[in-house]
């Protein structure tokens, strides 16, 4: 122990460590015991924890500096227990003695107290040797008095050194001790009154970051890779510090036989007893091993052997045991891909019940128990089966009538042996059957199963290095080597003199040269064989016809894996063209199927009744589609009609000098929250992007929400626990009424009788580019006769508030968000909408734009699940293999200069796809914000980088935000730069993220505009940016009615950008920065933001400005709270 005062003389040698007062007062916790391998007895001030005591007079106890204190009694001390590796010592101690050394005369005093025990005088006259080094677990910091052993010392002023009996010694210096190569000790304290030198176990594992072990007789200091680097011999109850590889290590004293077997045992590899007694060294010795030897058990445990089961029913039905078959590659005649077995254990009856899909063995099961009931009057007591998830189903039907389910331990199916057996007999049986009689795969449901397992072949010789035989198939004229072979020597095939002469023209030559003495020229007739396929036999090498295959990346040839063939892949098989005489299917099974990355087992049975009707709806993606639906021929038609009879049109003769707009039909399949359909909805848009300005429009104006304004919307729904509901505007832009004069062509689908008339438009419709402006000045001016109020923040959000009622509402086109506190309220202001508008209340808020909103006693979770799996069916990869973050480090792209794509429409419609999806995806904001600088011209590089996102999002379908309902409402922002990110141009990138409580609603990635001169002055008009944001944030949250009259926390990794906002001083480094300076000292000054420092490895918006590995793109994940419910299984 150390007193206070080395405290204030160590701050100056090893920096600010903050030390607990107690390692420097010398003070110790009397209701704990300190492991002290420095002492060589047990002791303790404590009289109230022995038991047993016995008196003794006068007992020396020497401590470290030479001096000695009096031990008066000694007894002993129950339940208590000290692991030291993997031994353990009994339950009570030895006698108590001492803490550090013993002096003589308690020699003498022990002796008739536990018996004729030698201990070396150097236990107890308190000598040390002063050329070693002592592993003490009891220092807390190296000590020596031999002040030869240091170097690069430091006097200290009088740092005292406290002793276990409360007195203290003197440290006067403090210097370094080098005692290998690898160990170099600091910070060692030099005490002249010291007879030992300490090395302290705890500073050592702190420097060093290092291992120590100790057993019985030695100590071992290993390095962070595990790697020897000191060791420690125990002589004398100490433990004494020695090399990696020295003497003292090698000569290990034993005692007794038991410790040498053990030692033996050890270093053999822990064999058995017999062939350690082998060694001629212990042959003689009588000891025995330790039976319950844990490495012993850990590396050599075997399963325990199979007993026959000597269990049996005493009556029919009184216990049944059940399997479920895999699915078979080939459907049965009538659909079936699996079978269920059940067999009665009493008089082993089988019933077998083919299923078209797992879901089926409730209801097979079912009707299993209502036959017993009804024809045998008969009750199952007794249900046996594995582990099936199939079989789950039924647990709570068992539990309601009493049945007791019995499975079997997990990979263990010999429990399940009955069934199991009964499976193998069922199989053989049904290929028999099906074998002799020459019936199609496609009956294997009516015979029981199966292809062959076996193939006609004639020997050939004996391949070259291969234990096996050569053989040929006479069906599919293939040469290959199997070495499961049954040989029939009476049956020749080519027997017939006519048939021996064969041109090999089909034959499917094999690798390697067959050692036989055959002719050349033609097949010599053998006896005919029959071999049992293995898996070894199906490795064929077909490159042996002199042409050397292509090499290089991408051009090895590919094949089904043979491990997937009897099974069911999750592929996609076209249909026979005769249901009568369907075809032979070959799966081309994928390993990573895309629904084994969909699962919304953490949803509700409403929800996922929802998300199962939006992600299998399909849309027409044309008019000829469409055309094939009656359905939607009659939603064109209502919509034409509808159109109609608002005088939407009329019909003239196009003008001279005016041409009329092409328009085209957009399909959407409308739903109510409960997933049912609402209704098909045809709409007929304007190709308004034919449009002048000026001649055909002179202003536009489009009400669409800012998506951080929508987020920043639920997200305070979420934390008040508001009502959401949607409304949706029929034929919104037909309320608009037109100033221009515009013409349109015949909707495609409908002509008139004079090819020479087109459509005279007097209302707005969809596609025209002022068809928002004169829909949303009509809904504007409802709004405002209702009470609401516009924002100013953003125009497309609108506020209601009367008393304690208050009602949002906001705007996105025709698509309208309603929250509000009070539910009548919410009843009688839709009702009010729809006497105004012909509206549609579409219920709850659960699917907007493609966003889809789940809500819990959590939060709101936010994500585009159908959005993203449409990307990954678009792209073709539903099958690919996922990874596990979505751009590469250190990628580049700036500098690529591949091919350029030839079609690089594809390109743009995927970066544009993936720009709307990162509107749930904070994660995605850097890799998006990359590929889109290469839209004008893409390269091949930039198409495999966002395939490659692609393949992220296969993994991750379901993965969004959650806006939290525990939130509290208060802003806070992280800001982060890349410096000269840009490779071409050197600007550098801005990444900001802002959090309204602990749900994220704003963030982006930016190249900034000018090219900044330093990392600071990039890290500073990053925080110029976020504070923007912040600053019209806080007016957004105004307008929802919620005040924040606290300055906005605002994080940075940039201590020089920090100080930049405290200093009042330009100077060289900022003049040229001077607006963003005034702008972000401005607005700490006005209270809005408090800047802070945050380290790098924690900086939340590092994700925003590089392309970070996958251990450090997870961890940031995880602190953003962006997960996903549906993770994959």
């Amino acid at each position: 122990m150390v007193s206070e005062p080395i405290g204030k003389a160590l701050a100056g040698l090893i920096g600010n460590v903050q030390v607990p007062d107690d390692r420097l007062n010398g003070k110790f916790d009397t209701k704990s015991w300190i492991i002290d391998t420095g002492a060589t007895y047990h002791m303790t001030g404590d009289l109230s924890w022995l038991f047993d005591t016995i008196a003794l007079f006068e007992c020396p106890v020497g401590l470290p500096n030479g001096e000695s204190v009096v031990a008066t009694q000694s007894g002993l001390l129950d339940v208590l227990y000290i692991y030291a590796d993997e031994y353990q010592l009994g339950s009570s101690f030895d006698p108590l003695i001492t803490l550090y050394m013993v002096s003589e005369p308690i020699g003498k005093a022990l002796a008739g107290l536990i018996g004729n025990v030698q201990v070396p005088d150097d236990r107890l006259n308190g000598k040390f040797d002063t050329k070693s080094w002592i592993i003490d677990t009891g220092a807390t910091y190296h000590m020596t008095g031999d002040l030869s052993w240091l170097f690069d010392t430091i006097a200290l002023f009088e740092c005292p050194v406290g002793l276990p009996n409360g007195e203290s010694v003197v440290a006067t210096q403090s210097g370094s001790v080098r005692l290998l190569n690898n160990i170099t000790l600091k910070n060692v304290l030099y005490v002249s009154k010291l007879n030992c030198n300490l090395l302290s176990v705890s500073q050592l594992t702190d420097d060093l970051h290092c291992i120590v072990q100790f057993n019985s007789y030695m100590c071992a200091i290993q390095d962070h890779t595990r790697e020897l680097i000191g060791t420690g011999v125990r002589r004398d109850g100490l433990y004494y510090f020695g090399g990696a590889e020295g003497d003292s290590v090698q000569h290990v004293s034993v005692h007794n036989a038991a410790s040498t077997l053990e030692l033996w045992h050890n270093r053999m590899g822990h064999p058995s007893e017999k062939v350690v007694k082998l060694l001629p060294l212990v042959s003689n010795i009588k000891g025995s091993l330790n039976k319950a030897c844990e490495i012993c058990f850990r590396a050599k445990h075997p399963r325990d052997k199979f007993p026959l089961s000597d269990n049996k029913a005493t009556r029919i039905f009184e216990k049944i045991h059940c399997d479920l078959w895999a699915s078979y590659k080939h459907v049965s005649s009538c659909g079936a891909r699996y079978f269920l077995t059940i067999v009665d254990d009493f008089s082993r009856a089988v019933w077998i019940y083919l299923l078209v899909d797992k879901t089926e063995v409730f209801r097979m099961f079912m009707s299993f128990i209502a036959m017993v009931d009804r024809q045998f009057s008969q009750t199952v007591k007794v249900v046996q089966s594995d582990n099936g998830t199939e079989f789950k189903c039924l647990l709570d039907y068992f539990s309601a009538t009493g049945i007791l389910f019995q499975t079997s331990c997990v990979g263990t199916p010999q429990q399940n042996g009955r069934v199991e057996r009964k499976h193998k007999h069922i199989l053989n049986v049904g290929r028999a059957l099906r074998f002799q009689a020459n019936l199609p795969i496609y009956f294997w449901g009516e015979s029981d199963k199966f292809a062959s397992r076996s193939r006609k072949c004639v020997f050939l010789g004996y391949p070259f290095g291969k234990k096996g035989w050569k053989l040929f198939d006479l069906d599919t004229k293939e040469l290959f080597v199997s070495r499961d072979v049954k040989f029939f020597e009476d049956v020749f095939p080519f027997g017939n003199p006519g048939a021996v002469n064969i041109i090999p023209d089909n034959i499917v030559p094999m690798g390697g040269v067959a050692h036989t003495e055959a002719s050349s020229a033609t097949l010599s007739p053998g006896p005919e064989v029959v071999p049992t396929v293995g898996l070894d036999s199906l490795g064929l090498d077909n490159t042996s016809n002199g042409q050397s295959a292509p090499m290089g990346k991408g051009m090895r040839d590919k094949f089904p894996s043979v491990l997937l063939r009897d099974f069911v892949t999750h592929t996609v098989v076209a249909e026979s063209p005769s249901p009568a005489t369907p075809s032979p299917q070959h799966p081309s099974g994928t390993p990573y199927p895309i629904a084994h990355y969909i699962n919304c087992d953490n949803f509700s049975v409403h929800y996922r009744k929802f998300l199962a009707a939006i992600i299998s709806s399909n849309d027409p993606k044309s008019f000829k589609e469409a055309m094939k639906d009656v359905g939607w021929q009659k939603s064109m038609h209502e919509e034409i009609q509808a159109l109609e009879e608002n005088g939407m049109w009329t019909l003239e003769p196009l003008p001279k000098g005016k041409r009329a707009l092409g328009s085209q039909w957009v399909y959407r399949t409308k739903y109510f929250s409960n997933g049912d359909i609402e209704r098909l909805k045809s709409r007929l848009v304007v190709l308004g992007n034919h449009q002048e300005a000026g001649i055909d429009y002179h202003e536009t104006f489009s009400p669409v929400a800012k998506m951080t304004t929508v987020r920043a919307f639920l997200a305070i729904a979420a934390s008040k626990n508001w009502e959401l509901h949607q409304m949706d505007v029929h034929n919104a832009f037909l309320h608009g009424d037109l100033e221009e004069e515009v013409y349109m062509k015949l909707p495609p689908g409908f002509e008139s009788s004079d090819p020479n008339l087109v459509c005279r438009l007097w209302k707005s419709l969809y596609g025209l580019k002022q068809a928002p402006r004169c829909w949303f000045a009509k809904l504007v001016t409802a709004l405002k006769g209702y009470g609401f109020l516009q924002s100013y923040s953003d125009y497309s959000l609108f506020t209601y508030t009367k008393g304690n009622v208050q009602i949002n509402v906001l705007v996105y086109v025709d698509d309208l968000i309603i929250s509000g506190n009070d539910s009548a309220a919410l009843k009688t202001f839709k009702a009010y909408l729809s006497d105004c508008f012909k509206m549609k209340d579409l219920g709850v808020l659960k699917y907007f734009l493609g966003i889809e909103v789940a809500r819990s006693s959590a939060g709101l979770f936010l994500c585009q699940r159908k959005y993203t799996l449409d990307i990954v069916s678009e792209a073709g990869l539903l099958g690919a293999k996922p990874c596990g973050f979505s751009i590469e480090q250190n990628h580049r792209l700036g500098l690529a200069n591949g091919e350029l794509l030839s079609n690089p429409e594809s390109y743009r419609r995927l970066v544009g796809r993936l720009i709307y999806l990162a509107v749930t995806r904070p994660n995605l904001a850097y890799s998006v914000h990359i590929l889109s600088q290469f839209m004008q011209e893409p390269r091949i590089e930039h198409w495999e980088v966002a395939l490659r996102v692609v393949h992220y999002l296969k993994g991750t379908p379901g993965q969004g935000i959650l806006l939290r309902a525990d939130s509290d409402l208060s802003l806070q922002g992280w800001c982060d730069s890349d410096w000269a990110a840009c490779p071409v141009t050197r600007r550098s990138l801005s990444g900001w993220l802002v959090f309204l409580g602990q749900s994220h609603i704003s963030w982006k990635t930016k190249k900034q505009h000018t090219v900044s001169r330093s990392s600071a002055e990039a890290e500073y008009r990053a925080m110029a940016a976020v504070t923007c944001e912040l600053k019209w944030l806080k007016g957004l949250l105004l307008s929802l009615g919620v005040h924040h009259p606290k300055a906005i926390k605002l994080f940075c990794d940039s201590q020089s950008a920090l100080h930049m906002t405290k200093n009042p001083v330009f100077h060289e480094r900022t003049k040229h920065i001077e607006v963003d300076c005034h702008f972000v000292r401005d607005a700490i000054t006005d209270g809005l933001i408090a800047p802070s420092y945050v380290p790098t490895v924690t900086q939340l918006a590092d994700i925003f400005t590089k392309a970070l590995g996958k251990k450090q793109f997870d961890y940031l994940l995880a602190k953003l709270g962006i997960f996903e419910p549906d993770a994959p299984t």
